[in-house]
């Protein structure tokens, strides 16, 4: 195993031709596809592995300089699909991970043959003719609470995010790998996320993407689906579910496993 291999956690697993790449998002692990990976091991090679920073990594990998920008991550996964000789993948990608894959994809658009968005946003704050969600203040706010007590906020956090009681099985899943993220790197990652604006890059994706989305959901709101439909430079094409939630594959999997497999398998109908 090389050295990227082994700071990412990587799994290669399934046995077929064709490979899969998996990215999870903010306070998530590989473990967040668990529902998913099942269904693609005979028919994939499934190329797992976590983000730097995310709680089962290195925290002593951590360059606080290098994740200052989401370019950082899309580095790191352009060296695993090196390392992996990847030649071709589909890239499914939760939340940031989706504009990471694409900004991996506007300079090596060789590599990837689609791109899966699940709840993905390229701007959560809102501006002049755009609406991400967020104001400043409200970013400030999270950012406070984070800073004053990191336990306390990914309590109260994890249920608004997934959408349901602290009771379910997802928000405690979230909840765990949440907090098994540094407090300081969480800081450092959510604000580079929740400040991030990469609209400007979005017509030198030429990748076809398919853009998932949750009918309601806390982080990304549904017309932002549409806006990447309309300045993606390549073709592509968006399903909003009936669930709720920023993470439906662990809250809502039997609505969006099959969503996920259908947008996997087929291309998309010009």
């Amino acid at each position: 195993m090389g050295i990227v291999e082994e700071a990412h956690n990587v799994r290669v697993i399934g046995g077929g031709e064709r490979t899969i790449v998996l990215a999870h998002g903010f306070g998530t692990d590989q473990s967040v596809w668990r529902h998913l990976v099942p269904h693609l091991v005979e028919e994939y090679r499934v190329v797992l592995f976590d983000n730097i920073g995310a709680g089962p990594t290195n925290p002593d990998y951590f360059d606080f300089d290098r994740y200052v920008t989401l370019e950082g991550y899309a580095l790191d996964l352009l060296a695993i699909l090196e390392e992996l000789s990847v030649e071709s993948c589909i890239f499914v990608g939760h939340s940031v991970s989706a504009m990471i894959g694409a900004i991996a994809s506007v300079s090596r658009p060789d590599l990837f043959s689609k791109l899966v968005f699940l709840s993905a946003s390229p701007r959560y704050l809102n501006d002049v003719d755009y609406f991400g969600g967020f104001e400043q203040e409200d970013l400030d706010q999270l950012f406070e609470a984070m800073r004053a007590n990191y336990k306390a906020w990914c309590s109260g956090f994890a249920p608004l995010a997934v959408g349901g009681d602290m009771d379910s099985v997802a928000v405690q899943e979230f909840s765990r790998t949440l907090f098994n993220v540094r407090p300081d790197i969480a800081l450092s990652v959510g604000q580079m996320i929740f400040q991030s604006d990469v609209r400007h890059l979005l017509s030198l994706v030429t990748v076809p993407c398919h853009i998932i989305q949750s009918t309601k959901d806390l982080a990304v709101p549904v017309v932002v689906s549409e806006y990447l439909h309309k300045h993606l430079g390549g073709d592509s094409i968006v399903e909003v579910m009936a669930c709720e939630g920023h993470l439906p594959q662990l809250s809502s999997p039997d609505i969006v496993t099959p969503v996920l497999l259908r947008h996997i398998k087929y291309g998309i109908a010009v």
